[in-house]
């Protein structure tokens, strides 16, 4: 049998991550890893975990072991909408809810149901690489848009979408993570986010908004969500527990219009019909016992340590040719280094330094950014964050001269 003659195109397209394929190489326990994007486990809360199952488990263990509906618990639905609209300003109904298998899955049904071949998305550049992943499958056209200190340029993504529009090309979506970007680890100004949501309404566009990393501010002042923005339910908003309970659990939501929620689940129940009931249970209780809101702080104190430690490393051993965000939040520095270097090629070298990043042409659906990197600071001890950027920056320096 010939299986390569059995694949559909979409099928025979589909390639191994290159980041997966890269982080192979960091395996050796002795390579300092700033490569992914790995909550430290320190912060899971196992105590309140353990409390939750041991107390619930006799009452709802049928229930929680059980399938569910596809559109999630209607109890921790309950709890979200609620929370989002106190805590976010995020006002919906549970028609506009459902409960996800990470967001992963939400962007990649997302795809499903909204895109043909040739399609236009547009996103920030860098953007997400998992949402490359997820959306590539389903052939569309990537159009990128550039950042700056303040976020995606917004007066150059009313040009591009006045120019795609004249040149009859179809825009699905314009996705964006505007709070604690990946990869970059910017967020977009409130000025900006009221632009973007000026030119979806005057364009009639679609806006997808991914916040993994919203809860992790260490430093400034919190910005409205673009959902929080959003008059003309434009907007679908996803979040997730991953960073903030523990990403095992593959818990995540869709906040968004009623009839997009109607085809998500349609095409969520061809894929796995529903998300595990147990983790659902944990994470209603979770919030609804005052357990997120006492551990939150922690995390981001934990977290906020990490970045200083980082961030004066940096300082005191780069070069003076490279250049980095200083992030208020979530768990990336993107760096940008002068246009000869590849960091593709340059990260070969770096792990037999014992060190791994990602090389920045990953997180362009073009593969351009050849001289950028994205590197985590979560999940390293604080000893080997130090010791790591020491490491990195010989190779740099070492790059410069040749």
């Amino acid at each position: 049998m010939i299986v390569e003659d059995l694949l559909s195109s979409t099928g025979k397209d589909l390639k191994a991550s290159e980041i997966r394929e890269l982080l192979k190489l960091t395996q050796d326990p002795d390579v300092i890893s700033f490569a992914g994007g790995l909550p430290n486990p320190l912060t899971f809360p196992i105590p309140e975990v353990k409390e939750i199952i041991d107390s619930i488990i006799e009452e709802r263990g049928k229930v929680m072991l059980q399938y569910g509906t596809t559109e999630g618990a209607r109890s921790l639905r309950r709890v979200l909408l609620d929370r989002l609209s106190s805590k976010d300003g995020i006002r919906a109904d549970m028609d506009n809810i459902m409960i996800l298998s990470g967001s992963q899955q939400g962007l990649y049904l997302l795809g499903m149901i909204m895109l043909d071949p040739g399609d236009v998305i547009i996103t920030e550049a860098p953007t997400y690489v998992g949402a490359i992943t997820a959306f590539r499958p389903f052939r569309p056209t990537f159009v990128t848009v550039k950042m700056d200190d303040e976020g995606m340029d917004t007066h150059l993504l009313e040009e591009t979408v006045k120019r795609l529009k004249a040149e009859g090309k179809r825009i699905k979506f314009i996705y964006s993570i505007p709070t604690f970007q990946n990869p970059a680890g910017i967020t977009m100004s409130l000025e900006r986010r009221k632009h973007l949501m000026e030119i979806a309404r005057e364009h009639d566009l679609m806006v997808v908004e991914d916040n993994p990393y919203g809860d992790l501010r260490f430093s400034g002042e919190p910005v409205p969500h673009l959902k929080a923005l959003d008059t003309d339910d434009r907007v679908l908003y996803f979040g997730t527990f991953s960073k903030i309970l523990a990403p095992g659990f593959r818990i995540a939501f869709a906040v968004g219009n009623a009839e997009v929620m109607k085809k998500l689940v349609l095409g969520k129940q061809a894929v796995d019909l529903c998300t595990n009931s147990f983790g659902q249970h944990v994470a209603m209780e979770y919030i609804r016992r005052g357990y997120l809101d006492k551990h939150l702080p922690k995390i981001v104190e934990f977290y906020r340590r990490k970045r200083d430690i980082m961030l004066e490393a940096m300082e005191e051993h780069f070069p003076s040719e490279a250049m980095w965000t200083r992030p208020d939040g979530g768990m990336f520095l993107w760096v940008t280094l002068p246009e000869k270097i590849n960091t593709k090629e340059m990260f070969i070298k770096a792990v037999e330094r014992k060190v791994a990043y990602v090389h920045g042409a990953a997180f362009f659906p073009d593969g351009s950014g050849t001289n950028t990197m994205r590197i985590n600071f979560t999940y390293p001890t604080d000893e080997q964050i130090v010791e790591g950027i020491k490491r990195l920056a010989s190779v740099i320096k070492e790059e410069l001269r040749s």
